[in-house]
Protein backbone atom coordinates (compact mmCIF):
# COMPACT_ATOMS: atom_id res chain seq x y z
CA UNK A 1 0.00 0.00 0.00
CA UNK A 2 1.43 3.37 -0.96
CA UNK A 3 1.57 6.39 1.31
CA UNK A 4 -0.79 8.22 -1.05
CA UNK A 5 -3.33 5.40 -0.74
CA UNK A 6 -3.21 5.56 3.05
CA UNK A 7 -3.15 9.25 3.78
CA UNK A 8 -5.21 10.64 0.93
CA UNK A 9 -8.36 12.27 2.31
CA UNK A 10 -11.63 10.87 1.03
CA UNK A 11 -13.43 12.38 -1.95
CA UNK A 12 -16.03 11.34 -4.49
CA UNK A 13 -13.48 10.21 -7.06
CA UNK A 14 -11.04 8.18 -4.95
CA UNK A 15 -11.74 5.90 -2.02
CA UNK A 16 -8.56 5.32 -0.01
CA UNK A 17 -7.77 2.04 1.67
CA UNK A 18 -7.22 3.95 4.92
CA UNK A 19 -7.91 7.58 5.88
CA UNK A 20 -5.47 8.84 8.53
CA UNK A 21 -6.07 12.52 7.84
CA UNK A 22 -9.70 13.06 8.89
CA UNK A 23 -9.54 11.83 12.53
CA UNK A 24 -6.40 13.86 13.21
CA UNK A 25 -7.88 17.01 11.69
CA UNK A 26 -11.00 16.50 13.82
CA UNK A 27 -8.85 16.18 16.97
CA UNK A 28 -6.26 18.77 15.95
CA UNK A 29 -6.87 21.17 18.83
CA UNK A 30 -6.68 18.47 21.52
CA UNK A 31 -3.59 16.92 19.95
CA UNK A 32 -1.89 20.32 19.71
CA UNK A 33 -2.61 20.94 23.39
CA UNK A 34 -0.74 17.74 24.25
CA UNK A 35 2.34 19.00 22.44
CA UNK A 36 2.07 22.41 24.12
CA UNK A 37 1.76 20.81 27.55
CA UNK A 38 4.87 18.72 26.99
CA UNK A 39 7.07 21.53 25.69
CA UNK A 40 6.00 23.82 28.51
CA UNK A 41 6.84 21.24 31.17
CA UNK A 42 9.85 19.63 29.38
CA UNK A 43 8.42 16.29 30.54
CA UNK A 44 9.49 14.47 27.40
CA UNK A 45 10.27 11.01 28.84
CA UNK A 46 8.22 9.28 31.53
CA UNK A 47 6.17 11.19 34.08
CA UNK A 48 2.43 11.71 34.63
CA UNK A 49 1.40 11.65 30.95
CA UNK A 50 2.87 8.16 30.45
CA UNK A 51 1.52 6.88 33.76
CA UNK A 52 -1.96 8.24 33.06
CA UNK A 53 -2.12 6.54 29.69
CA UNK A 54 -0.94 3.25 31.16
CA UNK A 55 -3.75 3.36 33.73
CA UNK A 56 -6.33 4.32 31.10
CA UNK A 57 -5.28 1.62 28.67
CA UNK A 58 -5.23 -1.05 31.38
CA UNK A 59 -8.77 -0.04 32.34
CA UNK A 60 -9.85 -0.19 28.68
CA UNK A 61 -8.41 -3.72 28.36
CA UNK A 62 -9.79 -4.73 31.78
CA UNK A 63 -6.34 -5.67 33.07
CA UNK A 64 -4.57 -4.71 36.25
CA UNK A 65 -1.55 -3.15 34.52
CA UNK A 66 -0.22 -1.86 31.24
CA UNK A 67 3.30 -0.82 30.33
CA UNK A 68 3.88 1.62 27.46
CA UNK A 69 6.82 0.83 25.17
CA UNK A 70 8.17 2.10 21.87
CA UNK A 71 6.59 -0.47 19.49
CA UNK A 72 4.35 -3.50 19.29
CA UNK A 73 7.39 -5.59 18.42
CA UNK A 74 9.14 -4.65 21.66
CA UNK A 75 5.87 -5.10 23.56
CA UNK A 76 5.78 -8.75 22.48
CA UNK A 77 9.51 -9.29 22.95
CA UNK A 78 9.54 -7.79 26.48
CA UNK A 79 6.37 -9.67 27.45
CA UNK A 80 7.85 -13.00 26.37
CA UNK A 81 11.08 -12.32 28.25
CA UNK A 82 9.28 -11.20 31.40
CA UNK A 83 6.91 -14.19 31.24
CA UNK A 84 9.85 -16.59 31.36
CA UNK A 85 10.72 -17.47 27.76
CA UNK A 86 14.45 -18.20 27.70
CA UNK A 87 17.13 -18.23 24.99
CA UNK A 88 17.07 -21.65 23.34
CA UNK A 89 13.33 -22.22 23.86
CA UNK A 90 10.73 -22.80 21.13
CA UNK A 91 7.54 -20.73 20.92
CA UNK A 92 4.50 -21.80 18.89
CA UNK A 93 2.71 -19.27 16.66
CA UNK A 94 1.19 -19.01 13.16
CA UNK A 95 2.82 -18.35 9.77
CA UNK A 96 0.01 -15.99 8.74
CA UNK A 97 0.98 -12.76 10.50
CA UNK A 98 3.36 -9.84 10.13
CA UNK A 99 7.02 -10.76 10.70
CA UNK A 100 7.11 -8.67 13.91
CA UNK A 101 5.46 -11.62 15.69
CA UNK A 102 8.34 -13.95 14.93
CA UNK A 103 10.98 -11.23 15.23
CA UNK A 104 9.88 -10.69 18.83
CA UNK A 105 10.18 -14.43 19.51
CA UNK A 106 13.63 -14.62 17.91
CA UNK A 107 14.85 -11.46 19.64
CA UNK A 108 13.80 -12.96 22.97
CA UNK A 109 16.27 -15.74 22.10
CA UNK A 110 13.67 -18.35 21.19
CA UNK A 111 12.76 -20.12 17.94
CA UNK A 112 9.32 -19.71 16.35
CA UNK A 113 7.57 -22.92 15.31
CA UNK A 114 4.35 -22.82 13.33
CA UNK A 115 0.86 -24.31 13.31
CA UNK A 116 -1.70 -23.59 10.61
CA UNK A 117 -4.67 -21.23 10.81
CA UNK A 118 -8.43 -21.74 10.78
CA UNK A 119 -9.70 -21.28 7.22
CA UNK A 120 -12.60 -19.07 8.31
CA UNK A 121 -11.11 -16.78 10.99
CA UNK A 122 -7.46 -16.73 9.75
CA UNK A 123 -6.39 -17.15 13.40
CA UNK A 124 -4.57 -20.04 15.07
CA UNK A 125 -6.49 -23.31 14.63
CA UNK A 126 -6.71 -24.95 18.09
CA UNK A 127 -6.99 -28.39 16.51
CA UNK A 128 -3.76 -27.83 14.57
CA UNK A 129 -2.18 -26.68 17.83
CA UNK A 130 -3.39 -29.84 19.55
CA UNK A 131 -2.02 -31.95 16.71
CA UNK A 132 1.36 -30.19 16.96
CA UNK A 133 1.59 -30.73 20.73
CA UNK A 134 0.50 -34.37 20.51
CA UNK A 135 2.42 -35.51 17.43
CA UNK A 136 5.27 -33.05 16.85
CA UNK A 137 6.52 -32.99 20.44
CA UNK A 138 7.73 -35.49 23.01
CA UNK A 139 7.74 -35.32 26.80
CA UNK A 140 11.13 -35.59 28.50
CA UNK A 141 11.84 -37.57 31.67
CA UNK A 142 11.52 -34.29 33.57
CA UNK A 143 8.01 -33.79 32.12
CA UNK A 144 9.12 -31.05 29.73
CA UNK A 145 7.69 -30.66 26.23
CA UNK A 146 10.36 -31.04 23.52
CA UNK A 147 9.91 -30.19 19.84
CA UNK A 148 10.81 -33.07 17.53
CA UNK A 149 11.68 -30.56 14.79
CA UNK A 150 14.19 -28.42 16.70
CA UNK A 151 14.89 -30.54 19.83
CA UNK A 152 14.13 -27.40 21.84
CA UNK A 153 12.05 -26.95 24.97
CA UNK A 154 8.59 -25.65 24.01
CA UNK A 155 7.60 -23.03 26.58
CA UNK A 156 5.03 -20.66 25.10
CA UNK A 157 2.21 -20.06 22.61
CA UNK A 158 1.61 -16.75 20.83
CA UNK A 159 -1.90 -16.66 19.34
CA UNK A 160 -2.32 -13.70 16.98
CA UNK A 161 -5.66 -11.85 17.07
CA UNK A 162 -5.51 -11.02 13.38
CA UNK A 163 -7.48 -8.37 11.49
CA UNK A 164 -9.28 -7.26 14.68
CA UNK A 165 -10.69 -10.63 15.78
CA UNK A 166 -9.56 -12.74 18.72
CA UNK A 167 -8.40 -16.32 18.38
CA UNK A 168 -10.37 -19.10 20.08
CA UNK A 169 -8.80 -18.55 23.48
CA UNK A 170 -10.71 -21.13 25.56
CA UNK A 171 -9.33 -23.98 23.48
CA UNK A 172 -5.82 -22.50 23.33
CA UNK A 173 -5.68 -21.82 27.07
CA UNK A 174 -6.92 -25.32 27.83
CA UNK A 175 -4.07 -26.82 25.83
CA UNK A 176 -1.60 -24.41 27.40
CA UNK A 177 -2.70 -25.47 30.87
CA UNK A 178 -2.48 -29.15 29.95
CA UNK A 179 1.10 -28.77 28.70
CA UNK A 180 2.17 -26.06 31.18
CA UNK A 181 2.82 -23.46 28.49
CA UNK A 182 2.87 -19.67 28.74
CA UNK A 183 0.34 -17.79 26.58
CA UNK A 184 1.21 -14.29 25.38
CA UNK A 185 -1.42 -12.72 23.13
CA UNK A 186 -0.36 -10.81 20.04
CA UNK A 187 -3.18 -8.26 20.15
CA UNK A 188 -1.44 -5.71 17.93
CA UNK A 189 -4.46 -5.55 15.58
CA UNK A 190 -7.20 -6.11 18.15
CA UNK A 191 -7.65 -3.04 20.38
CA UNK A 192 -11.12 -3.44 21.88
CA UNK A 193 -11.93 -6.83 20.35
CA UNK A 194 -13.84 -9.20 22.65
CA UNK A 195 -14.12 -12.94 23.22
CA UNK A 196 -16.92 -14.81 24.99
CA UNK A 197 -15.43 -17.52 27.16
CA UNK A 198 -17.82 -20.45 27.25
CA UNK A 199 -15.74 -21.83 30.10
CA UNK A 200 -16.13 -18.73 32.29
CA UNK A 201 -19.47 -17.58 30.82
CA UNK A 202 -18.46 -13.97 30.22
CA UNK A 203 -16.88 -11.63 27.71
CA UNK A 204 -13.17 -10.82 27.86
CA UNK A 205 -11.25 -7.98 26.25
CA UNK A 206 -8.34 -8.64 23.93
CA UNK A 207 -5.17 -8.58 26.00
CA UNK A 208 -6.78 -9.83 29.20
CA UNK A 209 -6.74 -13.62 28.82
CA UNK A 210 -3.10 -14.68 28.48
CA UNK A 211 -0.24 -14.26 30.93
CA UNK A 212 0.41 -11.00 29.07
CA UNK A 213 -0.39 -9.37 25.74
CA UNK A 214 1.23 -7.03 23.24
CA UNK A 215 -0.40 -4.10 21.43
CA UNK A 216 0.91 -1.89 18.64
CA UNK A 217 0.03 1.78 18.24
CA UNK A 218 1.42 2.10 14.73
CA UNK A 219 -0.54 4.96 13.08
CA UNK A 220 -2.81 2.74 10.98
CA UNK A 221 -4.05 0.69 13.94
CA UNK A 222 -7.53 1.19 15.45
CA UNK A 223 -5.73 3.09 18.21
CA UNK A 224 -2.71 4.65 16.55
CA UNK A 225 -0.06 7.07 17.75
CA UNK A 226 1.36 9.88 15.61
CA UNK A 227 4.46 7.73 15.23
CA UNK A 228 5.55 4.43 16.75
CA UNK A 229 4.27 2.98 20.00
CA UNK A 230 3.17 -0.15 21.82
CA UNK A 231 2.02 -1.52 25.17
CA UNK A 232 2.03 -4.67 27.27
CA UNK A 233 -1.09 -5.58 29.27
CA UNK A 234 -1.16 -8.09 32.12
CA UNK A 235 -2.78 -8.99 35.41
CA UNK A 236 0.62 -10.04 36.79
CA UNK A 237 2.18 -7.10 38.67
CA UNK A 238 5.58 -8.77 38.89
CA UNK A 239 5.62 -9.28 35.12
CA UNK A 240 4.60 -5.63 34.58
CA UNK A 241 7.40 -4.42 36.87
CA UNK A 242 9.90 -6.58 34.98
CA UNK A 243 8.71 -5.13 31.66
CA UNK A 244 9.17 -1.62 33.07
CA UNK A 245 12.77 -2.48 33.93
CA UNK A 246 13.45 -4.14 30.58
CA UNK A 247 12.19 -1.08 28.66
CA UNK A 248 14.45 1.26 30.71
CA UNK A 249 17.93 -0.33 30.62
CA UNK A 250 17.07 -2.75 33.43
CA UNK A 251 16.71 0.03 35.98
CA UNK A 252 14.70 -0.55 39.15
CA UNK A 253 15.47 3.09 39.90
CA UNK A 254 17.81 5.57 38.26
CA UNK A 255 21.33 4.13 37.86
CA UNK A 256 20.43 0.90 39.75
CA UNK A 257 20.36 -1.84 37.11
CA UNK A 258 18.92 -5.12 38.40
CA UNK A 259 19.14 -6.67 34.93
CA UNK A 260 20.47 -5.70 31.52
CA UNK A 261 17.62 -4.20 29.54
CA UNK A 262 16.85 -2.14 26.46
CA UNK A 263 15.91 1.39 25.50
CA UNK A 264 12.24 0.67 24.81
CA UNK A 265 10.43 3.63 26.37
CA UNK A 266 7.43 5.40 24.84
CA UNK A 267 7.68 9.19 25.04
CA UNK A 268 5.22 11.53 26.72
CA UNK A 269 3.96 13.18 23.54
CA UNK A 270 2.85 9.87 22.07
CA UNK A 271 1.16 8.71 25.28
CA UNK A 272 -0.62 12.07 25.55
CA UNK A 273 -1.85 11.70 21.97
CA UNK A 274 -2.97 8.14 22.69
CA UNK A 275 -4.90 9.29 25.77
CA UNK A 276 -6.82 11.78 23.62
CA UNK A 277 -7.61 9.16 20.99
CA UNK A 278 -8.44 6.40 23.50
CA UNK A 279 -11.58 8.32 24.49
CA UNK A 280 -12.84 7.87 20.93
CA UNK A 281 -11.76 4.27 20.38
CA UNK A 282 -15.01 2.55 21.43
CA UNK A 283 -16.97 4.82 19.08
CA UNK A 284 -14.54 4.27 16.22
CA UNK A 285 -14.71 0.50 16.75
CA UNK A 286 -18.52 0.62 16.74
CA UNK A 287 -18.41 2.44 13.39
CA UNK A 288 -16.04 -0.19 12.01
CA UNK A 289 -18.48 -2.90 13.03
CA UNK A 290 -21.31 -0.99 11.34
CA UNK A 291 -19.24 -0.62 8.16
CA UNK A 292 -18.40 -4.35 8.22
CA UNK A 293 -22.10 -5.22 8.60
CA UNK A 294 -22.91 -2.98 5.63
CA UNK A 295 -20.24 -4.65 3.50
CA UNK A 296 -21.63 -8.04 4.49
CA UNK A 297 -25.15 -6.98 3.53
CA UNK A 298 -24.17 -5.45 0.21
CA UNK A 299 -21.89 -8.31 -0.82
CA UNK A 300 -24.45 -10.96 0.11
CA UNK A 301 -27.25 -9.15 -1.76
CA UNK A 302 -25.15 -8.66 -4.88
CA UNK A 303 -23.74 -12.17 -5.18
CA UNK A 304 -20.33 -10.58 -5.64
CA UNK A 305 -18.46 -13.87 -5.67
CA UNK A 306 -16.08 -13.14 -2.79
CA UNK A 307 -15.82 -14.83 0.60
CA UNK A 308 -16.64 -12.33 3.36
CA UNK A 309 -15.14 -12.33 6.89
CA UNK A 310 -16.44 -14.94 9.33
CA UNK A 311 -17.28 -13.79 12.84
CA UNK A 312 -18.11 -16.64 15.25
CA UNK A 313 -20.80 -16.23 17.90
CA UNK A 314 -18.09 -16.00 20.57
CA UNK A 315 -16.40 -13.06 18.87
CA UNK A 316 -16.92 -9.30 18.74
CA UNK A 317 -14.44 -8.22 16.10
CA UNK A 318 -13.30 -4.62 15.65
CA UNK A 319 -12.39 -4.94 11.96
CA UNK A 320 -8.94 -3.46 11.89
CA UNK A 321 -9.14 -4.81 8.34
CA UNK A 322 -12.06 -6.02 6.25
CA UNK A 323 -10.62 -9.05 4.46
CA UNK A 324 -12.32 -10.91 1.62
CA UNK A 325 -11.13 -13.91 -0.36
CA UNK A 326 -11.21 -14.21 -4.14
CA UNK A 327 -9.66 -16.57 -6.67
CA UNK A 328 -8.26 -13.76 -8.86
CA UNK A 329 -6.85 -11.33 -6.32
CA UNK A 330 -4.42 -9.59 -8.66
CA UNK A 331 -7.18 -8.99 -11.18
CA UNK A 332 -9.54 -7.59 -8.54
CA UNK A 333 -6.86 -5.32 -7.06
CA UNK A 334 -6.00 -3.98 -10.52
CA UNK A 335 -9.68 -3.41 -11.37
CA UNK A 336 -10.36 -1.55 -8.11
CA UNK A 337 -7.18 0.47 -8.54
CA UNK A 338 -8.31 1.67 -11.99
CA UNK A 339 -11.59 2.70 -10.38
CA UNK A 340 -9.73 4.80 -7.79
CA UNK A 341 -10.32 2.40 -4.91
CA UNK A 342 -7.46 1.52 -2.58
CA UNK A 343 -6.83 -2.03 -1.33
CA UNK A 344 -4.33 -3.85 0.85
CA UNK A 345 -2.82 -7.35 0.87
CA UNK A 346 -1.95 -8.92 4.24
CA UNK A 347 0.22 -11.03 3.85
CA UNK A 348 1.26 -12.28 0.39
CA UNK A 349 4.19 -14.48 1.48
CA UNK A 350 3.67 -16.69 4.55
CA UNK A 351 6.43 -16.50 7.14
CA UNK A 352 7.54 -20.10 6.63
CA UNK A 353 8.26 -19.20 2.97
CA UNK A 354 10.10 -15.95 3.69
CA UNK A 355 13.79 -15.78 2.78
CA UNK A 356 14.54 -14.66 6.35
CA UNK A 357 13.40 -18.10 7.61
CA UNK A 358 14.65 -20.40 4.86
CA UNK A 359 17.06 -21.92 7.39
CA UNK A 360 14.10 -23.31 9.33
CA UNK A 361 13.58 -25.82 6.49
CA UNK A 362 9.82 -25.53 6.13
CA UNK A 363 8.51 -26.28 2.65
CA UNK A 364 5.61 -25.40 0.39
CA UNK A 365 2.55 -27.39 1.47
CA UNK A 366 3.41 -27.52 5.17
CA UNK A 367 0.62 -25.05 6.03
CA UNK A 368 -1.94 -25.30 3.22
CA UNK A 369 -4.62 -23.06 4.75
CA UNK A 370 -2.14 -20.24 5.26
CA UNK A 371 -0.72 -20.69 1.77
CA UNK A 372 -4.15 -20.56 0.13
CA UNK A 373 -5.14 -17.47 2.12
CA UNK A 374 -1.87 -15.76 1.18
CA UNK A 375 -2.79 -16.17 -2.50
CA UNK A 376 -6.42 -15.14 -2.27
CA UNK A 377 -7.11 -12.55 0.43
CA UNK A 378 -7.46 -8.82 -0.14
CA UNK A 379 -8.49 -6.04 2.24
CA UNK A 380 -11.15 -3.57 1.12
CA UNK A 381 -11.28 0.05 2.35
CA UNK A 382 -12.09 0.16 6.09
CA UNK A 383 -12.01 3.15 8.43
CA UNK A 384 -14.58 4.72 10.82
CA UNK A 385 -15.62 7.59 8.53
CA UNK A 386 -16.09 5.38 5.45
CA UNK A 387 -19.53 6.29 4.06
CA UNK A 388 -22.33 4.00 2.90
CA UNK A 389 -22.12 5.58 -0.57
CA UNK A 390 -18.40 4.79 -0.76
CA UNK A 391 -19.07 1.21 0.29
CA UNK A 392 -21.80 0.87 -2.31
CA UNK A 393 -19.33 1.99 -4.97
CA UNK A 394 -16.67 -0.46 -3.75
CA UNK A 395 -19.14 -3.34 -3.91
CA UNK A 396 -20.42 -2.21 -7.33
CA UNK A 397 -16.87 -2.44 -8.68
CA UNK A 398 -16.28 -5.85 -7.04
CA UNK A 399 -19.48 -7.10 -8.69
CA UNK A 400 -18.45 -5.59 -12.04
CA UNK A 401 -15.08 -7.34 -11.90
CA UNK A 402 -16.56 -10.72 -11.02
CA UNK A 403 -19.17 -10.33 -13.77
CA UNK A 404 -16.38 -9.67 -16.25
CA UNK A 405 -14.50 -12.69 -14.91
CA UNK A 406 -17.58 -14.88 -15.27
CA UNK A 407 -18.08 -13.73 -18.88
CA UNK A 408 -14.47 -14.54 -19.71
CA UNK A 409 -14.92 -17.98 -18.21
CA UNK A 410 -18.09 -18.60 -20.21
CA UNK A 411 -16.40 -17.45 -23.43
CA UNK A 412 -13.43 -19.74 -22.74
CA UNK A 413 -15.78 -22.68 -22.11
CA UNK A 414 -17.66 -21.97 -25.35
CA UNK A 415 -14.42 -21.75 -27.31
CA UNK A 416 -13.20 -25.04 -25.85
CA UNK A 417 -16.53 -26.70 -26.71
CA UNK A 418 -16.39 -25.39 -30.30
CA UNK A 419 -12.82 -26.70 -30.67
CA UNK A 420 -13.90 -30.09 -29.36
CA UNK A 421 -16.82 -30.19 -31.82
CA UNK A 422 -14.51 -29.41 -34.78
CA UNK A 423 -12.03 -32.11 -33.85
CA UNK A 424 -14.65 -34.76 -33.05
Amino acid sequence: MSQSQSNHSTNQQNIPFLDLVTPHVELEQELTEVFQQVIRSAGFIGGPMVENFEKEFAAFCQTARSVAVNSGTDALRFALMAAGVKPGDAVVTVPHTFIATTEAISQAGALPEFVDIDERTYNMDPEKLREYLETQCTVSEEGKLISKRSKRLVTAIVPVHLYGQMADMDAILELAQQYQLIVVEDACQAHGAQYFSRKQNRWFEAGSMGRAAAFSFYPGKNLGACGEGGAITTNDSKLADTCKMIRDHGQAKKYYHDIEGYNGRLDSIQTGILSVKLKHLAGWNAKRRERAAEYNRLLAASGAGVQTPYEPSWSRAVYHLYVVQTEDREGLVAHLGKAGIGTGIHYPIPLHQQKAYEGMNYKVGDFPVTERAARQIVSLPMFPNLTADQQARVVKEVVAFNGKLARKGAEADAAALATADRTA
